[in-house]
């Protein structure tokens, strides 16, 4: 993956207009859920600060090094255009801690376990959500935009093969890869939850 996003880079550097428009579609996503979740739900304040975010990003693209997972990187600056987002709209932030570190979660996940009511059930599934909201955003970005697109936009192999701008057989296979990565992936943070 960090090779495939400095390739991306270097594209977007070059000035590869496909290039661009991938880092769009395939970053802005998963910002938008790392803002929303910070700003409290208010979708119209986090649709801006990604805009932001990925605006700082575009003018500072030549610094990035691959140290990092691009969107770890580009995690920097969406933290960044929040705290400006809520210094000007006189907001607080919104604490937002790792799932494995909330006690709450713990609680509720401990109570499960004892097989209590439904109200414990509505948080396991809320958690559970999070957590295929965290793996989404860990996945390669082509990944994570093909399975959103099919499991939560409805949309059909050709669809999302015109989307990928390649054939229905390369779509096939980029799911059937998406769907693994996130099989393995959604395993080891619940098996970490657990």
């Amino acid at each position: 993956m960090g090779s495939d996003e400095r390739q991306l880079v270097s594209r977007m550097l070059s000035g590869d207009e496909h290039a661009f428009a991938e880092f769009f579609d395939g970053y802005f996503p998963g910002l938008y859920r790392f803002a929303l979740t910070r700003l409290g739900g208010d979708e119209d304040a986090a649709e801006e600060v990604v805009q932001a975010t990925m605006g700082a990003a575009m003018r500072k693209i030549g610094t990035y090094r691959g140290e990092s997972a691009l969107f770890t990187w580009l995690c920097t600056f969406c933290r960044h255009e929040i705290a400006r987002f809520c210094r000007h709209a006189r907001r607080d932030l919104v604490s937002v801690g790792l799932v494995e570190d909330d006690p709450a979660i713990a609680a509720a996940l401990a109570s499960l376990a004892r097989g209590e009511s439904a109200q414990e059930a509505a948080l396991e599934r809320a958690e559970t959500r999070r957590l295929v909201h965290v793996v989404l955003d860990g996945l390669p970005p082509r990944y994570a935009a093909a399975l959103e697109w099919k499991y939560v936009d409805g949309s059909s192999v050709q669809e999302i093969a015109d989307r990928l701008e390649t054939s229905v057989k390369a779509a096939e296979s980029t799911l059937t890869r998406a769907r693994e990565a996130f099989r393995r992936s959604f395993a080891v943070l619940a098996g970490e939850r657990a």
